[in-house]
């Protein structure tokens, strides 16, 4: 049935119109569009025509937007004069929908706009008819024109009056831990939804090793990850993911087989990993595969790119600084648009290979890629360092919490096991140790070699 053959929503069903009355409620923008086109009778349920009125009367009276904690203080006050019935379906509807998120949201501001504004359109041309014997064409003209412009898209970005109460709210970041105490401590549980994570360290030094451990993180506390790999095969990250869930070495893995699936079948969270060769997807590749699985009923709780520098650059800037900038806005872009957090790595330049601490001035390439990230640390380790498992964690940007601080960390790769310890240390003291270390160093050859000279002697 073409749905201009009703002059209400019961065609749709009642799951669309409370769908719809909550977006009413909760999407400022969506209400004032849809206010000047909406009749309350177009709602087919009682409840919901007194829901909706109550919001649109203390817009008109207060010029500002009901906040959901307004919204519960006027079902309290102002329904009572509605029968016991109807007050106990408005109450238990605001009560439901509190607990609910709208899905299919483009949708139903589509549906529900078009079919209002096709009904003021429908008025005004039944107006227009006396008017047309009459041969009054300019105010014939001007009824459809004013018909026409009813309902459009006022968003003209964030009011600083009219979305008064939208900035105290309650911003909930949903984050996800990383699986250490002290870095989730550092950045208020972990990386929030619509955030940007990056990984800095030179090759060989762990980068895919701790993203990994980021995403079993997530998957042990049930979320679903989605892992692109541009540098390893889908198996081979699959593999560590294995052995990081099961703390079985990777070179034991084949002969565990029944051992490992008895482990990770009951995981709560899915994990997806897609490969894409190295520079042949870019961040739109990336969006693209993550609107399909959206589109398949696949939650996206968090992305993981491994790694960003490796991803193709749409820019038409040949500078490679400037893709770089480009890759890494893309991919925080994609943090915000599936409000998830999205982690991924970056290279060193030289200076980084032997360094103590790697500080944001290693940052191969294009240091304005950090601009944009919400999270940075980056894992620095020496050949001793590798010899006896150990490394160091340096936390250089942290949007919600402190920063500059360093952390001594125990890796094994062969398990993909990364701890970080809890003392903390200035990079100034790190270096100034490292210092230490080498002239100590210095003076014992300088010492061994006299005393091999004194004994040829």
């Amino acid at each position: 049935m073409n749905y201009n053959e009703k002059e209400d929503f019961s065609q749709f069903g009642k799951a669309f119109q409370e769908n719809m009355c909550q977006l009413i409620l909760y999407d400022r923008e969506f209400a004032d569009q849809l206010k000047e086109v909406l009749d309350i009778n177009f709602l087919e349920l009682k409840y919901l025509q007194i829901f909706v009125k109550l919001i649109f009367n203390y817009k008109d009276k207060y010029k500002v937007h009901p906040s959901n904690q307004i919204m519960l203080t006027i079902l309290r006050t102002e329904v009572t004069d509605e029968n016991e019935l109807t007050q106990k379906q408005v109450r238990d509807f605001f009560a439901r929908m509190s607990k609910t998120e709208v899905q299919d949201v483009d949708y139903i501001k589509t549906i529900s706009i078009d079919f209002c504004k096709k009904q003021v359109l429908k008025t005004a041309i039944l107006k227009s008819i006396p008017l047309l014997k009459r041969s009054s064409f300019e105010n014939i003209q001007k009824l459809i024109n004013d018909a026409m412009k009813l309902g459009t898209n006022n968003d003209h970005g964030y009011h600083y009056i009219k979305d008064f109460e939208e900035r105290f709210k309650i911003k909930f970041r949903s984050p996800v831990t990383t699986g250490w105490k002290v870095i989730d401590n550092l950045c208020e549980g972990g990386l929030g939804n619509g955030e940007l994570g990056v990984v800095i360290a030179p090759t060989g030094a762990g980068k895919s090793m701790a993203l990994v451990h980021l995403g079993a993180q997530a998957l042990k506390d049930g979320k679903n990850v989605i892992h692109y790999t541009l540098e390893l095969g889908d198996t081979v990250v699959a593999t560590r993911y294995d052995s990081c869930l099961t703390g079985i070495h990777l070179k034991d893995l084949f002969n565990k087989k029944e051992e490992i699936y008895e482990d990770i079948k009951d995981l709560d969270g899915q994990l997806y990993i897609k490969e894409y060769p190295t520079k042949s997807a870019s961040t739109t590749t990336i969006h693209n595969h993550l609107e399909k699985l959206r589109q398949h009923d696949i939650s996206i709780d968090m992305i993981i790119v491994d790694y960003g520098d490796l991803l193709y650059s749409k820019s038409k800037d040949n500078e490679r600084r400037h893709q770089l900038e480009s890759i890494y806005e893309g991919l925080r872009g994609i943090a915000q648009v599936f409000k998830c957090p999205l982690w991924t790595a970056s290279q060193t330049n030289r200076s980084g290979l032997n360094a103590e601490v790697i500080t944001m001035e290693s940052i191969s390439e294009a240091y304005n890629k950090c601009f944009v990230a919400d999270f940075i640390f980056s894992l620095s380790r020496t050949i001793e360092d590798k010899n006896n498992n150990s490394g160091r964690m340096y936390v250089a940007k942290n949007r919600n919490g402190p920063d500059g601080i360093v952390y001594p960390i125990f890796m094994d790769t062969s398990n993909v096991t990364i701890k970080v310890l809890p003392s903390t240390h200035t990079v100034k003291e790190v270096q100034d140790n490292a210092v230490k270390k080498q002239r100590e160093r210095i003076k014992e050859l300088y010492k061994n070699n006299r005393n091999t000279k004194k004994g040829k002697q």
